[in-house]
Order: C-alpha cells, then structure tokens, then sequence
C-alpha cells in the first residue's frame, strides 16, 4: 500500500487562480467600455483573456458576477493609484479626479449603470457597488484636496467637483473633449482654492 503525501505548496495553483481571475475582470471592463452590455458575453470576455468559457463560470458563476466585479475591481485599483499620489497642486488633484471619468473605466461602469437601469437582476448590485465607489472615491478627494469638511459648503464644492468629473466624462464618451476639459480643470482648481482654503 502505498504512501500518499499531501501537498504542502498550492501557491503556484494560487498564483494561476488570482492571474486568471484578474485577467478575465480586466477583458471584462475592456468589453463593456468597447462592445457595451449587450455585446459583453461571458464567451467574449473569456476569449479576450485567453480562458476558457468554463473557467470564467468557476471564477464567476453569472455574467452580473463578472462585470460587477469587474469594475469593483477596476474601481479598487483606481482608488489605490490616487491614494498613492504624492501631494501636490491642487490643479494636479483636479485633474487626477477627472481622468477617472474620462478612461475606459468609466465607459464600463456607464454601460453597467444603463443594463442596470433596465435589469431586475443587475440594479440592487450595480446601485450598491455605485455607493460604495462614490463614497470611497469622495474620502479620497476630501484626502487629496485637504478639505475641511468641517467648514460649511465644503463637502458639497468637493461632490460638486465629482459630478462635474462625471460630466465631463459623459461629454467625452461622443467626442475627444480633452481641451475644453482642460481649461475646465484649471478653472475649477481655482475655484476650489478659493472654497476650500
């Protein structure tokens, strides 16, 4: 009879598994910023990151699962860059803020937000994954601007600037709006001087 030896080492196993699963969270966001949802298959997303169909339905049992992780996680790592900015003008931080409604992560979670609106399914998910990210995107603003939300008007200028981010991120998904944005920036970075200090 012979002697049957666990294994100790499932990290390689592990390290597979995480790249696999990161791979197919960004193929997603990748295809719902370029084919939108109706075009943004669970068949399309495993293709572009090179797995198979049966591999992404083990990581992601349904296709909400998928490309509602997918931008949680995009939205992750985009928190963790600006977290990471070293400190700096605010016209920096302005425009650091905006490019995170200008890029293809945008585009993903705005196609999310319309399947949402029309999906029983997808809209508590998407409604609370929105939340989330707006509320963790607006403390790191409050961080970076060094606002002080104690002072009165504070943190309606601070969300007044991420919905006019948001703006202009909508007015870029039809047209390359970067030089009226921009000026847009300069101007709202004095404007924020001006609020906030």
């Amino acid at each position: 009879m012979g002697v049957v030896t666990p294994s100790t080492d499932r990290t390689p196993k592990q390290d597979r598994s995480r790249a696999t699963r990161r791979r197919l969270l960004e193929a997603a966001v990748a295809c719902l910023a370029e084919h939108g949802w109706a075009g943004s298959t669970v068949s399309v997303v495993a293709e572009r990151a090179g797995v198979s169909r049966g591999a992404a339905q083990h990581h992601f049992p349904t296709r909400e699962d998928l490309f509602t992780a997918a931008v949680e996680y995009v939205a992750e790592e985009r928190s963790a860059a600006l977290r990471a900015l070293p400190v700096q003008g605010r016209t920096a931080v302005v425009a650091a803020l905006v490019d995170l409604y200008t890029g293809p992560l945008f585009r993903a979670a705005l196609q999310l937000w319309v399947a949402a609106s029309n999906e029983a399914s997808l809209h508590p998910r998407v409604s609370e994954l929105e939340a989330r990210v707006g509320r963790e995107t607006h403390r790191i603003a409050v961080e970076l601007l060094a606002a002080d939300e104690t002072k009165p008007g504070a943190r309606e200028t601070v969300q007044g600037l991420l919905d006019m981010a948001r703006g202009l991120g909508l007015a870029n998904v039809l047209t390359d709006d970067t030089a009226r944005r921009q000026r847009v920036v300069a101007q709202w970075a004095a404007l924020l001087d001006d609020a906030l200090d």
